[in-house]
């Protein structure tokens, strides 16, 4: 299937389009075009809820990014601390910022990260909803899923792709002890776009088998996918280094534009705001693949160099680990009744996209939409509520052909 390599990459989120008043059905609409683009059927019916089974998009994605970067390579401000409910705004002139000198010492770290002959990554995403009882209006995280993915750093050392489908679950102590006095439900009805849809507190063990998942002991040497013409592991040993060139291959509005899914010649109409959430999904993908380590801490150079990028020092992700952070301006999303959205579900409210760093090491460790401004749908939230995430549980190369964890990330 042809498809402009960097407009596959700009349907992993919707902040790169104008987005429809409703998060969810962009999200929905967002699975689909992945389908269409990686599956190996791309006509075939997607499950209730949540698209299952298929091919881990971020190693899809970064392998098309690389592929359009090699032919590239050929051719080729600072931020004050910010709380969850207001977004950083710049210090004065000649001031540093140490929330900001923090990031780039955990970039500092990535340039450090060894080597090894095979790479992993352990991926989490999950979706936030909330469940309006009797006894307490509480939030739960579900439409999750876990991948583990492993591939040799040569053709012949194999690879694999394992997935499993997460328990719907309370996000906070607070949410647990409401569900509790809710008389501790095993299942969660909540609207999904544009349908009502029932999650359970329950999930599935780990899937090795199918189209879109399994161990190829053939394989290596590239990403996973690499045999439909995706890109090899020298395709990210020739990317540059600096971060200035890093940044007009993948973050300048040239390289945007074209993400955006338009019409060549017609520039897209994208917020300050959205433009800078899509760098963060769009670098995510990058740093979750086998990228060289310097590679890595000049996107992070890069990431955290670009308009509408702020530093707003530590916070802990849906994971519970504590990082450094950069976070984009906050914007507004209005829901309305479009769908047939019920009136609970309604309304305005703002949020932020938040990437975040192992300070330590350099590791990617999440990117998350976070609340601002409770309204709508999130009327009952505070400020910091995790709205969707998409979360590194580990990565990195070892030296030992890599295992899915048996234990589960919450």
């Amino acid at each position: 299937m042809k498809r402009d390599v960097m407009e596959a990459l700009a349907a992993a989120r919707p902040e790169q389009l104008d987005p429809p008043a409703d998060p969810d059905a962009a999200r929905d609409r967002r699975e689909r075009d992945l389908a269409r683009a990686f599956l190996a059927d791309p006509e075939a019916p997607r499950s209730a809820g949540r698209a299952r089974g298929r091919r881990p998009v971020r190693w899809a994605l970064l392998g098309a990014v690389a592929a359009g970067a090699a032919a590239a390579v050929g051719i080729a401000t600072a931020g004050s601390p910010g709380s969850p409910g207001s977004p950083a705004r710049p210090g004065p002139p000649g001031s540093i910022d140490l929330n900001r000198q923090a990031v780039l010492a955990a970039a500092t770290k990535a340039e450090q990260a060894p080597t090894g002959k095979y790479w992993f990554a352990d991926t989490v995403d999950g979706q936030s909803y909330i469940i309006r009882a009797k006894t307490g209006t509480y939030a739960i995280s579900a439409a999750s899923s876990e991948t583990f993915q492993w591939t040799g750093a040569k053709k012949g050392m194999g690879e694999a792709v394992y997935g499993r489908d997460l328990p719907a679950h309370p996000v906070t102590p607070r949410d647990e002890a409401l569900w509790r006095k809710a008389g501790s439900p095993s299942s969660f009805r909540v609207w999904s776009s544009d349908h009502y849809f029932t999650y359970k507190a329950k999930g599935t063990g780990w899937r090795s088998d199918g189209p879109e998942v399994g161990v190829d002991p053939h394989g290596g040497g590239g990403f996973v996918g690499a045999k439909r013409g995706l890109s090899t592991l020298d395709d990210l040993r020739k990317l540059p280094t600096d971060p200035d060139r890093l940044a007009a291959i993948f973050l300048s509005e040239k390289a945007m534009d074209p993400a955006m899914g338009r019409a060549p010649g017609h520039r897209p109409r994208s917020s300050p705001e959205r433009m800078a959430g899509a760098k963060f999904w769009r670098v995510s993908a990058i740093l979750s693949g086998p990228a060289p380590s310097r590679v890595r801490a000049g996107l992070i150079r890069a990431l955290t160099a670009q308009p509408g990028v702020h530093a707003i020092g530590h916070a802990t992700d849906p994971l519970g680990r504590r990082g450094v952070a950069l976070a984009t301006d906050d914007q507004a999303a209005t829901v309305t009744g479009e769908y047939g959205t019920p009136k609970a579900e309604r309304g305005t409210y703002r949020s932020r996209t938040v990437i975040m760093f192992d300070e330590r090491t350099g590791a990617l460790l999440s990117v998350q939409d976070q609340l601002t401004a409770p309204g709508g749908r999130y009327a009952e939230m505070k400020p910091g509520f995790v709205i969707n995430y998409s979360a590194e549980r580990a990565a990195g190369w070892t030296d030992t052909k890599p295992k899915p964890p048996a234990k589960l990330p919450f």
